[in-house]
C-alpha cells in the first residue's frame, strides 16, 4: 500500500498562530489541495496527523473542528482528491499523552488502523515536530519548508534543526513532484530514527 501521513497546519492550508478555529480560517496553501489529488491518482493514500491542542486549550470545541475538516474534504473533493482519515490529538501541550507530536503515537495508530508496518511509510510536514514524530514511528520523514519550518530556510541556507537523512521540500506541491518521480525507487524500509 502505497500510504503517505501528512501534516495539516502549514502543510495543507496556511498556519496561525492563535489556531485555526473555524471553517472561515481555514485556507488551503496554493497547489496543496492538488498535490493530494495528483498523489491520489497515482495510487496513494493519504492520512493527516494533525496536533490541535486548540480542543484542549478551550479554544475551540470538536464541532469546530468537524465543519473545519468537513471544508477542508469539500475543498479537496472540488481539486479532485480524498484524504483517508484524519487522525488528530485534541491535547493540551501539558497534558502527557502519547499522541501529541513529536511524540508517535499518531503515527502509530495510524498503522494499527491500516495495518501496516511503518518502515518506509511516507511522511511529509512542516514543522519539526512532525519529522520528529515519523521518524520515531520509523516513517521516512520529509520536511516541507512551509509553515513552522519556512524559519529553518532563513538559518544557514536551511540546514540548521533538520535532523539527518530528512529530505526537504520547498512546499506540498514539490514534494508531491518528488514522491511522484521517485516512487518506484523507494526502498520499503526506512533507517532506524
Amino acid at each position: 500500500m502505497k500510504l503517505l501521513i501528512l501534516d495539516r497546519d502549514g502543510t495543507l492550508n496556511r498556519r496561525r498562530e492563535d489556531h485555526v478555529a473555524s471553517p472561515d480560517e481555514w485556507e488551503a496553501l496554493p497547489g496543496a489541495l492538488e498535490a493530494v489529488a495528483r498523489l491520489n491518482q497515482d495510487g496513494w493514500k493519504v492520512v493527516l496527523a494533525t496536533n490541535q491542542s486548540g480542543i484542549g486549550r478551550g479554544l475551540f470545541d470538536m464541532a469546530a473542528l468537524n465543519a473545519i475538516h468537513a471544508k477542508m474534504n469539500r475543498q479537496l473533493a472540488a481539486a479532485g482528491g480524498r484524504l483517508e482519515a484524519v487522525f488528530f490529538c485534541p491535547h493540551a501541550p501539558g497534558d502527557g499523552c502519547d499522541c501529541r507530536k513529536p511524540r508517535p503515537g499518531l503515527f502509530l495508530q495510524i498503522g494499527q488502523r491500516f495495518g501496516v508496518p511503518l518502515a518506509g511509510v511516507q511522511a511529509a510536514g512542516s514543522a519539526l515536530r512532525h519529522v520528529h514524530a515519523a521518524m520515531a514511528a520509523g516513517c521516512q520523514a520529509h520536511l516541507l519548508f512551509a509553515g513552522t519550518a519556512e524559519q529553518l530556510r532563513e538559518q544557514q541556507g536551511g540546514s540548521d534543526g533538520v535532523p539527518a537523512g530528512v529530505r526537504v521540500h520547498a512546499d506540498l506541491a514539490a514534494y508531491a513532484d518528488w514522491l511522484l518521480a521517485n516512487a518506484t525507487d523507494l526502498t520499503t524500509t526506512a533507517p532506524s530514527p
